[in-house]
């Protein structure tokens, strides 16, 4: 901590804007100027006069923060563990179980990285997992093994203080610390992305609380360069009919549930809803033509998803968490046509299943929602069964979500209004349109006719 005795203290700088007069406190610390802006004359008068009662002390100055020693006392006094516990705590009912999960995560490595010394008397892996799983989770706390405990108190004793933010050289520390997985290589863009975004909300939490007097994560574009990250979707990943058509027909014939998991396939190829959607769905929401009809359209209403995020981050202790849809407002719903081919796909399925009105469509074995597990499980299966070894090997429909991608592509490239994609796929256009813009193909033809139909400039007559 580099502190100094040269500081100069101006008078206050008052601003009449349209709508407020702000009254700025401005003063020079070794050379660098400084300003704090207040609401009344009142504040920024008392914060003057700290100011000037600290150098006629003879006080030092932190250069880092530009403040006196003395206002370094509420974040020197905490640790960062301490603070971490209660702001998990501040937020947890605030979050989801992803976010609370994410958060644990980001926390955890960045205590780690602002412990004192390495842990000797424990594994590094026995540190990481009794912060992430016992002290950033506020229900279970409380319940830490007796090792676990033991661990908690030997980070709280060896815990730097929130005053280390206030190092910049302590804070690229922490980054590139954030920005390394434990094998040493660079971490994925996406989650050096998320790390920060989730420290900017702590550190603005502080700030609130006033511990910290100012957010110490870097800005600017040259930080963010790194962590650029896209959502466009790799037009390897998706799947032709072909493959399609023998992926459902493997599923199908798996001996274990392969009827009621090709149902579930089957409407994830044929509407596009989320992974997390499609298991919520329930038999009252799919609205099926008359029997007899089966070359007619269904329709399936989507209002709920339920994530698999682990019961440890849950209220209810279960594994599963019911929410609204994503990105949409509290209650909103969305309708999806069904294929003529999803239509005989899901009535067979209703009448083998002998489902009521009330039942989920697509259930586990026990009658419980379809665990994430099995359905990974079939996938993977179906993929090494059904593709040669080089296609298994790339992209090409890895992850169930990609059912998805694949249907969301064929109805654009089919020249279904972008409008209208967003609407069944429960996305704006905006976010349509960026995720999916390199996968459209097979409308240049047309796009060429159309640009020729347009007509060139008009011939001018020649000049003498």
């Amino acid at each position: 901590m580099e502190t100094t005795y040269e500081v100069k203290i101006y008078k206050i700088l008052t601003y009449k804007g349209a709508r407020k007069t702000t009254y700025t406190v401005r003063w020079v610390v070794a050379g660098k100027r400084w300003r704090e802006p207040f609401g009344t004359v009142a504040l920024a008068e008392g914060f003057r006069s700290e100011l000037i009662t600290a150098t006629g002390k003879g006080e030092a100055f932190v250069i880092a923060t530009g403040l006196p020693v003395s206002h370094r006392s509420k974040s020197a006094a905490m640790s960062w563990y301490k603070f971490a516990v209660e702001y998990v705590d501040a937020r947890w009912a605030q979050l989801g179980g992803n976010s609370r999960k994410n958060l644990a995560k980001t926390l955890t490595a960045t205590t780690v990285a602002l412990l004192r010394v390495k842990p000797a008397q424990f594994e590094p892996a026995a540190v990481r997992t009794a912060l992430r799983e016992w002290a950033f989770n506020t229900n279970r706390r409380g319940a830490a093994p007796r090792d676990v405990e033991s661990i908690l108190r030997w980070v709280e004793r060896n815990s730097l203080p929130v005053s280390a933010w206030e190092d910049p050289d302590k804070v690229d520390e922490v980054l590139r610390a954030l920005d390394t997985r434990l094998d040493g290589r660079q971490a994925a863009a996406w989650s050096r992305k998320r790390h920060r975004r989730i420290l900017n909300v702590a550190m603005k939490h502080a700030m609130r609380r006033r511990i910290l007097r100012d957010n110490p994560l870097p800005k600017g574009k040259d930080t963010t360069a790194a962590t650029r990250t896209t959502n466009a979707v790799d037009k390897r990943s998706l799947m032709g009919p072909d493959q399609a058509a023998a992926l459902l027909d493997w599923i199908r014939r798996r001996p274990r549930g392969g009827k009621r998991l090709h149902a579930f396939f089957a409407t994830l190829y044929y509407c596009g809803p989320r992974p997390e959607e499609a298991v919520a769905i329930r038999v009252k929401d799919v609205t099926l033509p008359a029997p007899g009809a089966e070359d007619q359209w269904s329709e399936l209403l989507i209002h709920t998803a339920t994530p698999e995020v682990g019961k440890q981050w849950t209220d209810t202790g279960k594994i599963h968490e019911e929410r609204d849809l994503k990105g949409r407002a509290e209650g909103e719903t969305r309708t999806v046509p069904g294929h003529p081919a999803l239509t005989r796909i899901l009535r067979q399925h209703i009448e083998d299943e002998l489902l009521q009105p009330g039942d989920l469509l697509f259930q586990g074995e026990n009658g419980g929602i379809l665990a994430g597990s099995v359905i990974r499980r079939a996938w993977h299966g179906a993929r090494k069964e059904v593709l040669a070894p080089h296609v298994f090997e790339s992209p090409t429909g890895r992850r169930v979500y990609d059912n998805r991608h694949t249907r969301l592509t064929k109805w654009l490239n089919d020249g279904i209004p972008p409008a209208q994609v967003a609407d069944w796929a429960g996305n704006s256009v905006p976010v349509l349109l960026a995720t999916y813009a390199r996968c459209v193909e097979g409308q240049l033809p047309d796009l060429k006719r159309r640009l020729e139909a347009a007509g060139d400039l008009p011939e001018l007559p020649d000049v003498g």
